[in-house]
């Protein structure tokens, strides 16, 4: 049963993700009896309100979690490593949302809208991860797919907003912008090409396969929400010239083949999807409508028959949906079954 209210504390609640956490969970009336706020040096001191309840942010290093219901990890892998033992042996649950343990089959992956049963498995390590903002939008498009017809093949190329790297990714874009609109020439500090005016197509390191560290990473995310291990999935990952908002090219291939009149009734009853798409009306989502919504937005829907193929246009917001929402979600799957 469902208590009054619970103890929050998030980690790195100045940050894009730890901001948007605590904006979701005020507009979600998440019950909330206490909040605790952590933070870098430069925020600490900083008055933050939620809801009905003001904190002060606090210096991660002297964090402490001893009547904490649940803790958002929201700083980055180095922090997450660092701090999961220390706050799970205080007896609080954790929400990840770094990568670091997306691969971990002791900690549940979890996407709300499709695998929600899995969150039991929390129990053992106090920790459940949340994906990344491509395996949330593929995942919750997918999920009525792979349902009604199994995966064989998934093709998909994703256009990654700067704002992916965090701050420093928009400060990059931002710079680099003024720079060359001022005719000057500028120079990449954080991307390995330049970002403003381009597209580059290395989202992390590159490996011997010539896939990066985090498009493999992704791969293995949606196999394991989508619980289909063996799955053929091809991904490019593409950073583009846009603060916030993802997109995604989706080609699919299923065993017995979907109409796309039947895809979009699919999709139309599916939990966390929007369908945008009329094509006479040149109506069809673009990142910047999903900007500041909590549904992941689908048009573009067409097919081809010979091949058992269907081809989607995915957009959602990589921060929002992509981060915050998903872990705020998990947040309240916990505290209606299993807290």
């Amino acid at each position: 049963m469902t208590r009054d209210g619970y103890s929050v504390a998030v980690v790195g609640a100045t940050g894009l993700v730890g901001t948007e956490i605590l904006t979701v969970l005020e507009e979600r009336q998440f019950p909330l009896s206490a909040l605790t706020l952590y933070a870098s040096p430069r925020s600490a001191g900083e008055q933050v309100r939620c809801g009905a309840l003001q904190a002060r942010v606090e210096l991660l290093e002297g964090a402490h979690f001893a009547d904490t219901d649940i803790v958002f990890l929201a700083a980055g892998a180095q922090v997450s490593v660092e701090w999961l033992e220390r706050i799970t042996d205080s007896g609080a649950v954790v929400i990840d949302t770094s990568q670091v343990f997306a691969d971990d089959p002791g900690v549940p992956l979890i996407v709300p809208e499709v695998n929600p049963a899995d969150i039991a498995g929390f129990v053992d390590r106090r920790l459940v991860s949340s994906p990344d903002p491509i395996t949330i939008g593929l995942s919750v498009v997918l999920h009525p797919v792979h349902t009604t017809s199994p995966l064989v093949r998934i093709v998909t190329s994703a256009l990654e907003p700067v704002s992916t790297a965090g701050r420093a990714g928009i400060a990059e874009l931002q710079r680099q912008t003024v720079d060359l609109m001022s005719g000057r020439s500028t120079e990449s500090e954080l991307f390995p090409q330049r970002i403003a005016f381009n597209l580059v197509p290395q989202v992390g390191e590159f490996l011997a396969s010539g896939a990066s560290s985090d498009e493999d990473q992704t791969l293995r995310a949606v196999r394991r929400v989508l619980e289909a291990p063996d799955l053929p999935i091809d991904l490019t990952r593409v950073r583009i010239p846009l603060f916030y908002g993802t997109a995604l090219c989706v080609h699919v291939q299923t065993t017995d083949g979907i109409t796309a009149q039947e895809a979009r009734e699919m999709l139309r009853a599916a939990p966390g999807v929007v369908v945008q798409d009329d094509l006479a009306a040149q109506i069809y989502p673009t990142p910047a409508d999903a900007v500041g919504q909590e549904a992941v937005f689908v048009g573009r829907i067409r097919d081809e028959g010979m091949a058992q193929g269907l081809d989607l246009w995915v957009t959602l917001d990589n921060i929002r949906k992509g981060a915050a929402v998903n872990a705020v979600q998990i947040a309240e799957l916990l505290i209606r079954g299993h807290l």
